[in-house]
This record gives C-alpha cells, sequence and structure tokens, in this order.
C-alpha cells in the first residue's frame, strides 16, 4: 500500500478521499456483518438439532459424599442450638463471645 502526502492535498481531494473511505468501510462492515449473522444463524441451527437430539433429562451429577459433622459448640440456654465450628459463628455464640466469655467454654464434652 502506498502512502498518501496528505499534505499536498487540497480540501476538496481531502474531502473526496473521506467519502471515498467512509464508501470503502461502508461496504466492508456490511459484508463482515453479513457474514457474521450467517455464522450465527448456522450456530442456532446446529444448538436447535442438538436440543432435538437430546429429548431425555440430562442425568444429573451426584453431589460428593461429605463425611457427617458432629458439633464441637453447645449453647448452654438453648442445648438444641449445636455448631461443628465450621461456616459462620451463630449469633448466640458471637454474642455469648462479646460479654467476655471464651469457645472453650462451650465445648461439648465427650464421655
Amino acid at each position: 500500500m502506498k502512502k498518501l502526502n496528505l499534505e499536498s492535498l487540497s480540501i476538496d481531494e481531502l474531502w473526496r478521499l473521506h467519502e471515498e473511505l467512509n464508501q470503502y468501510l461502508s461496504t466492508r462492515l456490511n459484508a463482515e456483518k453479513r457474514a457474521l449473522e450467517k455464522r450465527l444463524a448456522q450456530l442456532r441451527r446446529e444448538n436447535e438439532v442438538n436440543v432435538v437430539q437430546s429429548d431425555q433429562k440430562p442425568v444429573p451429577r451426584k453431589k460428593r459424599a461429605y463425611p457427617k459433622v458432629h458439633p464441637k459448640y453447645r449453647n448452654p440456654n438453648e442445648p438444641h442450638e449445636t455448631w461443628s465450628g465450621r461456616g459462620k459463628q451463630p449469633k448466640w455464640l458471637a454474642a455469648q463471645l462479646k460479654t467476655g466469655r471464651s469457645m472453650e467454654e462451650f465445648l461439648i464434652r465427650h464421655r
């Protein structure tokens, strides 16, 4: 591609060049848009065929079996409230800790 010396062109010549570039870009962009729309339509058709072919429901994946986690802490005021020590700290424990009590006070002692 040869390089144009834009400085040597008159205003009218620059304007004509501008219009030619606009027309060229418009033609190229429209052609590219049509090609992309054609490809998108093809992908949609392929997807529809795949959906029709797979009428049966997908087999759900089995969740990983985790061992049961036994509680480590118990609320002395409400013995049915327990916590395993995993996840977010329960409100009852957070409130007790704010009053100055320690975690060891709530441990479940196994006999």
